[in-house]
This record gives structure tokens, sequence and C-alpha cells, in this order.
């Protein structure tokens, strides 16, 4: 997983793993998005599984998965809410980070 800081609120990263919740915890994140939907490769864990780790981690998770239709404007008016809440530092993923971004960008959020 590779992370890239967007601002100081988000910052975005490819697919993580159930394993990487705690170490995304001490990193100082305090929400997780999903921006991937379940079952685009074979091997990838669900948004359940990411979810259930990320809560246990004491993270906020939200999921909002962009397929293959694309981005629709409930989805930036629900990722702009989730980046300006104040809850703390944002992390999104998806398979490579370009959707978290591109939403992130589309939503204008700081």
């Amino acid at each position: 997983m590779k992370i890239y800081q967007l601002s100081e609120v988000c910052s975005v990263a490819s697919q993580i793993q159930p394993d990487d919740a705690a170490q995304l915890a001490e990193a100082g994140f305090k929400v997780v998005v999903c921006n991937r939907p379940d079952g685009e490769d074979i091997d990838q864990p669900t948004i359940a599984d990411i979810g259930a780790a990320c809560e246990a981690a004491g993270l906020e998770f939200h999921a909002i998965p962009i397929d293959r239709s694309g981005i629709r404007t409930d989805m930036v008016d629900a990722f702009r809410h989730i980046v300006t809440s104040g809850a703390g530092p944002v992390l999104a993923y998806c398979r490579s980070g370009q959707r978290s971004s591109i939403l992130w960008q589309a939503s204008g959020s700081p």
C-alpha cells in the first residue's frame, strides 16, 4: 500500500488489507473510505472485512464504491461531507488510488 497525501485532511492509497487498519490508526488516520466495489479482483478483501478491521482499530469507516458507471453527484456530496465533518484525517482507497483522487478533486474538499 502506497499512501499519497493530497491535503492536510485527505490522503489516498491503493487497496488496503485488513491487517493495515491498526497501522493506519497509528499513523494518525481517523477515517477510512473505500471507493472500490467488491469483486474487482479475485484476491481482493471485501468491503465488510476492511470495515470490520477498521472499526476494530478505532477508525470510522465508509464505503462509496465507484464502479464502471462512474462517479455520481451523490458520491461527491457524500465524500465532501465525510472529509469536511472534522472527524480527522481521511484515507480513501481504491485499486490504485486514482478513483479516490478524482473523487476528492470533484468534491472540492480540503
